[in-house]
């Protein structure tokens, strides 16, 4: 069940209308139950799977908090990783360790073969892996108590805003709140409403008709010019960012109308000033979930300096690899991760040779902005190609054929619709980046007679475009 959907539309109207009239102890139920049919719009036998998840961690994280020997309650965190992590190999990593493997063997004249298997990978099993597995790791560290209603963590588990592509929640911010009594609320529905509305434009209006012209390019790259593919790479950093953001909007937005906040995931990542700074902006509830469970276990920065930047690879990769069972998201972490570590260790250098310069302040935030953002843009071309070849055609395509015609796709007019709209997107970021707009839409400077004329431009987009049967393309993830 897709959010751009007529299905979802009325799938929520009914939990919204049902969650505010049945009595609040049943409340967990109706969400609970809500939360498996959603899942379950793909292929029901997917509820198997969320299902041990959370039998996995809610059994595990009850013998850690009940257990006083440390011995024991190790053995149960390990169980609770490795039986989530093992769940989560098998079905989205098996077959990139079957072939990687046999590629390697091959490679040294061996000939190592492991069993195919077909397996159809569940639409958002990182996000609630990981959801879960937060809890039994808080659990074990003594941040969080013990959940004693298997209904209610069920729930925090697989709750549907959130469930196929985040944020992904901690235990100590949303499982808390199911305990919580809400009523409707005229402002958080109204709240709720701009930012669903606000998501969906981004999704529909402008990644879907972004999407257009860089499909076609991506499919066949050694078919145009740098001067086409780095518009397309244009095209293809601003689709993904709608396309995610445009989600986590609809997500937060439908739990805020129920009476519930999730985390904020991005925070204009576009307008960062430096790679640290983008990945403080970008899918926020991933980065610091890594930061939390992997970079500060592996000894964070209080280690020697080569074993910090061994850490900031491992998380690096680790997060490209989280993204997809491909080497190109692989090589896109491990990109990140060397743009950070040259920005720790060459930024005071840096800093000294602007400062000499004497430019001013926002001519620096400028150009720092502008450096950061292309190459992030660079970085993308490894997460959209199909492979590490064709990514290292496309860049050095762009970098040593700049100069030759652009192709402007099978319709100019929607690869200049798609250049206006993110002109449009970006004025409205400018707006909240100045504070004149909410990031989230929970309250505006601007008046009612310059809000509903807004509200109408964007439903009236959406219809023009129509609801959208495409997925988001964090599903695959």
């Amino acid at each position: 069940m897709l959010f751009n959907s007529v299905e979802f539309a009325l799938f929520f109207v009914a939990i919204v209308t049902l969650h505010f009239l049945i009595p609040f102890r049943w409340r967990w139920a109706l969400l609970l139950v809500g939360s498996y049919v959603f899942y379950m719009w793909w292929r029901w036998e997917y509820a198997f799977l969320i299902a041990a998840q959370t039998g996995l961690n809610f059994y595990c994280g009850r013998h850690i908090a009940r257990s006083e020997d440390n011995s024991r309650r190790r053995f149960w965190l390990i169980t609770g990783l490795t039986g989530s992590l093992g769940l989560l190999f098998f079905f989205k990593y098996y077959d990139f360790a079957r072939r990687s493997l046999e590629t390697a063997s091959l490679a040294i004249g061996a000939d190592v073969a492991l069993p195919l298997i077909d397996i159809i990978l569940p639409v958002g099993i990182s996000f609630y892996t990981f959801q879960a597995l937060s809890y039994t790791i808080d659990v074990y560290r003594g941040r969080v108590e013990e959940e004693h209603h298997v209904g209610r963590f069920a729930l925090f588990v697989s709750f549907f805003p959130q469930l196929v592509a985040g944020p992904i929640e901690r235990a100590s911010n949303l499982l808390v709140q199911f305990r919580r009594r809400t009523c409707l609320d005229l402002d958080r529905l109204s709240s709720g409403l701009t930012l669903i509305l606000w998501g969906l434009f981004k999704k529909v209006v402008i990644a879907d008709r972004l999407a257009i012209f860089v499909n076609q390019i991506y499919a066949d790259p050694t078919a145009y010019s740098g001067s086409t593919l780095l518009l397309a790479t244009y095209f293809f950093t601003f689709q993904i960012y709608c396309d995610f953001s445009g989600y986590s909007d609809i997500a937060i937005g439908a739990a805020r109308i129920l009476g519930y906040d999730l985390m904020q995931n991005f925070r204009l990542p576009y307008f960062a000033t430096s790679i640290s700074e983008f990945w403080q902006r970008w899918h926020i509830s991933l980065s610091t979930w890594f930061r939390d469970y992997l970079y500060f276990p592996l000894g964070g920065n209080r280690v020697g300096f080569y074993r910090w930047c061994f850490n900031i690879i491992v998380i690096f990769a680790v997060s490209g690899l989280w993204h997809g069972a491909n080497w190109t998201f692989i090589v896109w972490g491990l990109l990140h991760g060397s743009y950070y570590l040259i920005e720790r260790t060459a930024g005071p250098y840096a800093k000294n040779l602007v400062e000499a310069l004497s430019l001013p302040k926002p001519l620096i935030n400028l150009l720092q902005i502008a450096v950061t953002f292309h190459l992030v843009v660079i970085a993308w071309v490894f997460f959209r190609a199909q492979s590490i070849g064709n990514a290292i055609f496309i860049v050095g395509r762009i970098f040593g054929d700049l100069a030759g015609p652009i192709y402007f796709g099978p319709s100019m007019v929607t690869t200049a619709l798609g250049m206006a709209l993110i002109a449009f997107l970006v004025s409205v970021q400018v707006l909240q980046a100045r504070g004149l707009v909410s990031i989230h839409f929970s309250s505006t400077r601007w008046p009612v007679w310059l809000r509903w004329p807004a509200y109408a431009m964007l439903i009236f987009g959406i219809s023009i475009f129509g609801i959208s049967n495409s997925e988001f393309i964090y599903f695959q993830f």
